[in-house]
């Protein structure tokens, strides 16, 4: 059974390469490795047998060493890669048992990818390159004009549009190939290792830029890297591949401090935990009042019970107020929940706590403390 709010699931997926696939597919039911199905078929298992489902407007990262099968993987999604065995659906509905004409209306329009090297064509400038999924579809080109220059806009290219690809330096690139498949309005976009090919600086700006973008859009992405760094700063949820194999699928806490087996252990080991932990995780509830309430009696009795209070002006300004600041203001910076408590970091060198918001509305604060105290109770875990 499908849930409503899974967009693809995928059941029981092997590929198999070479020219006795069914024997192949005997030996690796029967529990036979890859070198072993290699040495008596000849054959070479890509994937075996593959399992989970992505939610719509999730972020889902497919991750691995070189190997491990994961770009092999997504390009079963929109079936540039047929498999062996097995069946993916889309909205319930089985592409392996699409018609070559519901196939292509389905990658025209259900479904966009963006390339490792860009795949730009070089003789068309920016725009041209943009809208070109959208020519493919039969838009009116006004409207592809019109969509192309919205995505323009929204990878932050304004004034770029007429340039041609050699003008542009390869994070700008990418930003095209990103805008591209952005502009088909599809639902689900496939980045295959897309910001690998970029210097780190540019490739962090490009990370920033896909939340940023995600965040407004809420597509359903799967994203390719085998760079674990990256799977926990852009995933919701992480699935990591060996040899083919699935060897865990969870949040980025998941496979940090709840390895599935001892390859997942010795994969992510050295990785820095607070990457993965949230501030949502870290942070004290605390009374919130408006200013007019903020009496120092009134406070004084509320923090007999609480670290810290916070107070809403009338303008909507916050401030942080504890037991040891009653009567003068403290330095305080609001972050959101979902933000990583590595990221916390800098704003607690610079102040003095952190009011941790959600949708903008105070929901409690983070000290310095709290951070210390959540990342060894983390490290414990682990």
């Amino acid at each position: 059974m499908i849930s409503a709010d899974t967009k693809i699931q995928v059941d029981n997926v092997f590929k198999i390469y070479g020219g006795n696939a069914g024997k192949a597919m005997s030996l690796v039911q029967a529990g036979a490795g890859k070198s072993e199905v290699l040495e008596k078929t000849g054959c070479v298992v890509g994937l075996s047998n593959i399992d989970f489902k992505i939610e719509t407007g999730e972020t889902f990262v497919i991750m691995g060493l070189s190997g491990s099968g994961k770009s092999t993987l997504i390009r079963h999604f929109n079936r540039l890669i047929e498999p062996t065995a097995g069946s993916i659906r889309v909205d319930g509905e089985n592409i392996l048992e699409m018609t070559a004409a519901q196939l292509l209306a389905f990658r025209r329009k259900g479904i966009s990818m963006v390339f490792q090297r860009f795949g730009l064509l070089p003789h068309q400038t920016v725009l041209e390159n943009v809208i070109c999924g959208l020519t493919l579809q039969g838009v009116d080109r006004r409207e592809a004009l019109r969509r192309g220059m919205e995505q323009i806009e929204q990878v932050g290219l304004k004034g770029f549009e007429n340039r041609f690809p050699k003008q542009l330096s390869g994070g700008m690139q990418q930003r095209v190939g990103l805008a591209r498949a952005l502009a088909t309005e599809a639902d689900i976009l496939l980045m295959d290792e897309a910001f690998s090919a970029l210097d780190p600086l540019i490739k962090s700006d490009m990370q920033e830029q896909l939340k940023d973008i995600q965040a407004r859009l809420k597509k359903t992405i799967v994203f390719i890297t085998h760079d674990l760094d990256e799977a926990l700063h852009l995933g919701d949820r992480i699935a990591i591949l060996k040899d083919g194999e699935l060897r865990q699928v969870g949040t980025g806490a998941d496979v940090l401090f709840r390895p599935a087996d001892d390859y997942v252990e010795r994969f992510v080991r050295k990785v820095d935990i607070s990457r993965a932990v949230h501030t949502h995780g870290a942070f004290t509830t605390v009374p919130v009042l408006r200013s007019i309430e903020a009496t120092e009696e009134r406070c004084a009795a509320l923090l007999l019970d609480a670290p810290g209070l916070i107070v809403v002006d009338g303008d909507g300004g916050q401030r942080v107020v504890t037991a040891a600041s009653l009567g003068k203001p403290i330095r305080t910076v609001s972050v959101e929940a979902d933000t990583l408590i590595g990221q916390s970091f800098p704003h607690l060198q610079a102040n003095d706590a952190i009011i941790v918001t959600r949708g903008g509305l105070a929901v409690g604060i983070l000290s310095r403390e709290m951070v210390f105290r959540t990342l060894a109770r983390s490290a414990r875990a682990a």
